[in-house]
């Protein structure tokens, strides 16, 4: 007679619902408290926050998700196993229902508990960090969240607003109008029009009509864990790489840290389909895979994220200072990173702006290659993200055009991406030429454009466009409180030698590397003056950052 196979430690459904042995349990029972649970007892719901953490000591128990037809299981709980996803460690909304089936005891620790018990235990802390990483990821795979939205490819708040679900890792399912027909009428039926395209439903409960960001994210309450009328140590200002290195230092560090990021987090470097020249990554990573790390790390030591509000002004007189929001809400800090990033100039392009979204995009990531399969599309730019774009989308495209307004790449390209771009048949350079026309009605249909060279130009049915030419600081919001160049990049440390007038330096040491004209206030990343177009700089220059607060904050 055989032996009965064992799950191995290994495998993905072991690591997601593991069970914890009777010593690791014995390290989670001085922070809980004993809890009899009775069947068909209702421990959280969806739309619940700071839901406790359960371990099950016996009896029986099911992860639900309600939908409008009533429940899907995502998961059983028996003895030995507990219960959470990544909302338990960042304080958002609970995504599911959790209902007993079979009578027992449990464990409960509170969500506060459970931060402590994964800050100072680092066995418990990889267990329950791999296992709710994967529950999170198997809840995207399946489309078993509680947003269902229903959308067009061909519609440019759609493809928006599930950029803006991905890259905040939140689980969708997407309906295609597109295909599916009897959602299309159903929406006819409602009178629903091309511009409330997409509908979207949230928590079985909300139903929204082309919902903006803000809207959204107050809808699912990703911001629910924010308060704002804390005084934090730190105010990090933007969510891309150096924004993310900086919080998961300074939380480590046990600072009392906010990030705040206007869209979704990641930068540019959040839209890069592969990075191949990061450090510890030999095979590479796409910046969506980073950024997702670099958030659960920043969620597991403590600080707070609020996304979708941009900051509008700095109020810089007095200490502390304040940053004032885009709905006038204010919130003080000690100290200020701000890691904002550079955003993508838009060439002078008549029609540009009507086919962003329909045709025209600033980033290349699986989404957007979707919409391109088989079919010629064009890549403007020669630098790093440019080319990433180009063989990324190359694998799936008929043909890809660069445009690059210069004569070679090697002035602002790695050397690897060039040799790839080189010995790839289904990529076509076109040095120093310009696109001079976009046509097309509601979607991009054909592009112009010119050598400036030779002056010929060229007509193609090309449907799809990838912009990623050089890039500008959005540093408006700092005007009268930081020097910077003409530019508008943030001048720090020694360059600020060369600030302008009415922003020099007013104490009595010199300014730190990463400081700004205004003592506490740092700039870190793409930012900041004569930074290394690199994203392992911006994650280095953000953690230097940490260390210069430490500093700045001793003087206080």
């Amino acid at each position: 007679m055989s032996s009965p196979i064992l799950p191995s430690a290994l495998d993905a459904r072991t690591q997601a619902f593991p069970i914890l042995t009777a010593a690791q349990i014995d390290r989670v029972r001085p922070g809980s408290k004993p809890r009899s649970v009775h069947r068909d007892e209702i421990l959280f719901e969806p739309g619940d926050t700071n839901v406790p953490f359960f371990v099950l000591l016996s009896g029986t128990m099911v992860i639900v998700q309600p939908d409008l037809v009533g429940e899907r299981t995502v998961a059983t709980h028996g003895p030995g196993e507990f219960t959470g996803e990544m909302p338990m460690i960042s304080g958002r909304r609970a995504l599911v229902r959790g209902r007993v089936v079979e009578p027992g005891e449990f464990l409960e620790l509170s969500a506060d508990g459970l931060r402590s018990l994964v800050a100072k235990d680092a066995e418990l802390s990889e267990i329950f960090m791999r296992a709710f990483i994967l529950r999170r990821l198997q809840l995207i795979n399946s489309g078993q969240g509680n947003v269902i939205l229903m959308g067009s490819r061909h519609s440019a708040n759609t493809l928006r607003l599930r950029e803006f679900l991905s890259r905040n890792e939140h689980p969708y399912t997407y309906v295609d109008l597109d295909t599916d027909k009897t959602s299309q009428e159903l929406l006819d039926r409602f009178e629903v029009t091309l511009n409330e395209i997409p509908v979207l439903v949230c928590n079985a409960r909300s139903v929204m009509r082309n919902p903006s960001m803000q809207e959204l994210a107050d809808c699912l309450g990703l911001n629910t864990g924010v308060d704002e009328s804390q005084l934090r140590d730190l105010i990090i200002v933007g969510a891309g790489p150096s924004g993310l290195a900086a919080a998961v230092y300074a939380a480590s560090e046990g600072l009392n840290v906010l990030v705040i990021e206007g869209t979704t987090p990641g930068g540019q470097a959040g839209s890069s389909s592969k990075i191949e020249n990061y450090l510890g990554f030999p095979l590479g990573l796409s910046g969506q895979e980073l950024v997702a790390r670099a958030i659960a790390q920043t969620e597991k030591f403590g600080a707070k994220m609020m996304v979708a509000h941009s900051v509008a002004h700095l109020e810089c007189g007095k200490h502390p200072y304040k940053v004032v929001l885009d709905n006038g809400n204010k919130i003080a800090g000690r100290a200020v990173v701000i890691a904002t990033g550079a955003q993508y100039n838009k060439p002078a392009i008549a029609n540009l702006e009507k086919f962003e979204n329909q045709g025209v995009y600033y980033g290349a990531t699986y989404m957007e290659s979707q919409l391109c399969e088989d079919e010629d599309l064009i890549v403007v730019g020669g630098g790093n993200s440019a080319g990433q774009a180009a063989v990324f989308l190359s694998q799936s495209a008929g043909k890809v055009h660069m445009l690059v307004r210069g004569s070679r790449l090697s002035d602002s390209m790695s050397r690897y991406l060039i040799q790839r771009i080189e010995e790839n048949p289904g990529i076509e350079v076109h040095f120093k030429t310009e696109i001079v026309t976009l046509d097309g009605d509601a979607h991009l249909e054909h592009v112009t454009w010119q050598d400036k060279a030779s002056g010929e130009t060229s007509s193609r049915e090309i449907r799809h466009v990838f912009i990623m030419a050089g890039a500008s600081p959005g540093t408006d919001w700092l005007r009268g409180c930081v020097a910077m160049d003409p530019k508008g990049f943030i001048l720090t440390g020694r360059d600020l030698d060369a600030a302008t007038e009415g922003h020099a330096w007013k104490l009595a040491r010199a300014p730190q590397m990463l400081e700004t004209s205004l003592p506490g206030v740092f700039a870190v990343g793409d930012v900041r003056a004569g930074n290394v177009k690199r994203v392992a700089s911006a994650v280095g220059e953000g953690a230097i950052a940490v260390h210069l607060v430490h500093r700045a904050l001793a003087e206080l």
